[in-house]
Formats: structure tokens, C-alpha cells, sequence
């Protein structure tokens, strides 16, 4: 098993939140993992990314310039990051915020109403895990249940209150694949 994935999104979105959760989950399942953040104005808006690496075997480098999956939660991370995806990848896109089907025939495509469903569960910020179920559930890459782990080592002490919610957006984004 070897998935190499970049996450993308507005600044705010929980990407790189996204990307930590995904890659202590690996390790707490004694994966080989890196995570590379991608940092910068991106931080005020504009598009953030980072790459992620989830393997069995070792990992030789943390710079990914073809991925095999790409989750993106934005239009502009749609156009910047649709070309780049190795042919037979996986494109997750946030189909809530995102007004175009992408244009590729060679990947498989999973549309993630990810806003949608986080407003339904009653928090907007959760659409980020709801994306990041969907591809635990499509690749099993990892066990949503290390990500929920991963969640209390990650979130604050003030911010551990939100697991379950987490937890909830994770099975709904799982749940839509299977």
C-alpha cells in the first residue's frame, strides 16, 4: 500500500489539519508516513496545500510532484491540481463549493458534497472530515478510529469537546463511498 496525497483548499478550510490527522494516524498504525505543509499567504485566504505519504514501505522523499490521490476543497485547487494526478488516480473534490466536474476521464472521481453535510451535522469547519472519511472509506488507507485518536493528541484540551462531532463528519464522508 503506498498512497501519495496532496490536500488543497482556502486558508481555513482545515487542510493542513487535514493532512496531520491522516499522517499520525499512519504512524499510530505503524505506517510509514510524511507530511509536508505547504505555508504562506496561503494562510489568509488563498490556497493552501500540503502532501501527505501513507505507505507500507519506506519513504524516501516527502516532495510529491504526481500524486496518486488529490482531495481538494476548492475550485482554484481543482485547477491547480486536476493536471498533476497520475492517470487512474483518485480526485476527491468538495462538489459543494466546486462548480465544475473536473475535466479528466483517466481518474476515478468521487464528488463530496462536504459543505452540505457538515452544515447538516451543524458545524461548517467539519467539512474538511467529512472529505477525509471519504477517502478513508474509498482507499483504507488508514482506520477512521486512529484518525480519532490522532484527534485527541491534535486538538487542544478547550477544543476536545468537537471529537465526537469529528467523528461524525469522518463516518458520514466514510459512509458516502461505501
Amino acid at each position: 500500500m503506498h498512497f501519495e496525497i496532496i490536500m488543497a483548499g482556502f486558508g481555513g478550510q482545515g487542510i493542513m489539519l487535514m493532512g496531520q490527522l491522516l499522517a499520525y494516524a499512519g504512524m499510530l498504525e505503524g505506517k510509514e508516513v510524511s507530511w509536508l505543509p505547504s505555508y504562506g499567504p496561503e494562510m489568509r485566504g488563498g490556497t493552501a496545500n500540503c502532501t501527505v505519504i501513507v505507505s507500507t514501505d519506506k519513504v524516501g522523499s516527502p516532495i510529491v510532484s504526481k500524486p496518486n490521490v488529490i482531495i481538494v476543497m476548492n475550485r482554484p485547487s481543482l485547477d491547480k491540481f486536476e493536471p498533476v494526478v497520475r492517470e487512474n488516480g483518485l480526485l476527491i473534490y468538495n462538489s459543494s463549493l466546486i462548480d465544475r466536474r473536473p475535466k479528466r476521464n483517466d481518474l476515478q472521481l468521487i464528488a463530496v458534497p462536504a459543505n452540505e453535510i457538515a452544515n447538516e451535522l451543524g458545524n461548517s469547519k467539519i467539512a474538511n472530515m467529512v472529505a477525509l472519511g471519504a477517502f478513508i472509506g474509498k482507499t483504507k488507507a488508514v482506520n477512521i478510529e486512529s484518525v480519532i485518536e490522532s484527534l485527541k493528541k491534535v486538538l487542544s484540551p478547550e477544543k476536545s469537546d468537537l471529537i465526537a462531532l469529528n467523528k461524525q463528519a469522518l463516518e458520514k464522508g466514510k459512509t458516502l463511498v461505501e
